[in-house]
């Protein structure tokens, strides 16, 4: 079990299920080439919050989390619930919002509040999640692709775009052996070597942080920001997602990141016709109270969109918007 000795500043990260379609690798890379080939697709989400953890904000004027470190537990003999277990006994020392291997992603702790993963002052800023050591070629394949994806799926969470921080301490990717270079609080190096030696042994390269890098990226546009590149012959430009629909009654408030996003008549390319709304037209303005009466998870990227109204009157009209322009109360 990996034993920081780090600042504190902590919150760890839960959130809805989802699951993705598998991407396309554009690195020159083993893994990549591997994940790509076999069709891997990353494990759903799983939430399992635990109200044991801190609830510490991030940094003052940022309030939110401004990119994800990657960790690895430097355990060959633990499992992903023995490492959950040993975290939550040990909170104190040090904790991170999320796990990750072979056939899981485990969120333990909400990402709205920071994790004591890599001290200051990158605690206050970053999303953190370890990965369990693991034993195969495919399994190592298969936790790869679950980290690079959960990354991207943070990164969109949090309206952040892709952005290696290898090279300059400023990216929204990190490793936490670039916090530690380009940040202090920490000496480790992780996932380096893990990376480096596991990559080797299955698959005769070492895999890199710059390869992970680039499935993230790929992850990022082709799952949750439209494609990275041109479409395949295959593909046709009425293909539209499947979502699967919940009744819902709640209420709930415009977020402060609002303005990412649009307004729709259904969830966004549900529908060959969809039309947009601009926010200027319903008078929107953040902290605006919504009536959710409609919830729709796509079936490949996992996002969840909310159908809401702005008055309770019986022909409100109503609208659709990505789950992030809505706190739900």
């Amino acid at each position: 079990m990996k034993k920081f000795s780090l600042l504190l500043t902590g919150l760890l990260t839960l959130f809805t299920v989802g699951t993705a379609s598998t991407t396309t690798a554009h690195a020159s890379s083993a893994v990549n080439n591997y994940i790509s080939s076999q069709n891997i697709k990353p494990a759903k989400v799983t939430s399992a919050l635990w109200g044991g953890f801190p609830k510490n904000a991030y940094r003052h004027g940022v309030g939110k989390p401004e990119g994800v470190v990657v960790h690895e537990t430097a355990n060959p003999n633990s499992t992903i619930y023995n490492e959950i277990a040993y975290m939550k006994s040990h909170y104190r020392s040090a904790f991170v919002h999320s796990f990750v291997d072979a056939s899981h992603i485990i969120n333990i702790a909400n990402t709205k509040y920071l994790a004591w993963g890599v001290g200051f002052p990158g605690n206050s800023r970053f999303v953190q999640f370890e990965q369990v050591e693991v034993h195969s070629k495919s399994a190592f394949a298969h936790e790869i692709s679950n980290a690079a994806w959960y990354t991207a799926y943070l990164l969109h969470q949090y309206g952040l775009k892709p952005n290696d921080a290898a090279y300059d301490g400023k990216g929204t990717v990190w490793s936490h052996g670039s916090v530690a270079k380009h940040l202090g609080g920490s000496d480790h190096t992780d996932p380096v070597g893990y990376y480096a030696t596991t990559g080797k042994r299955y698959f005769g390269q070492s895999y890199k942080m710059s390869d992970f890098y680039q499935l993230v990226h790929s992850y990022y546009y082709d799952n949750f920001n439209g494609s990275a590149s041109k479409p395949s012959s295959s593909a046709t430009a009425t293909e539209l997602d499947k979502v699967t629909y919940t009744k819902t009654t709640a209420t709930g408030k415009l977020s402060s990141q609002y303005t990412n996003y649009r307004l729709y008549n259904h969830v966004k390319n549900a529908y060959a016709n969809t039309s947009k709304y601009s926010w200027s037209s319903v008078k929107a303005t953040a902290g605006k109270t919504v009536y959710i009466n409609n919830k729709g998870v796509k079936d490949k990227a996992g996002t969840t969109w909310y159908r809401f109204t702005f008055s309770t009157a019986k022909n409100a009209k109503q609208y659709w918007a990505y789950a992030n322009a809505v706190d739900v109360d």
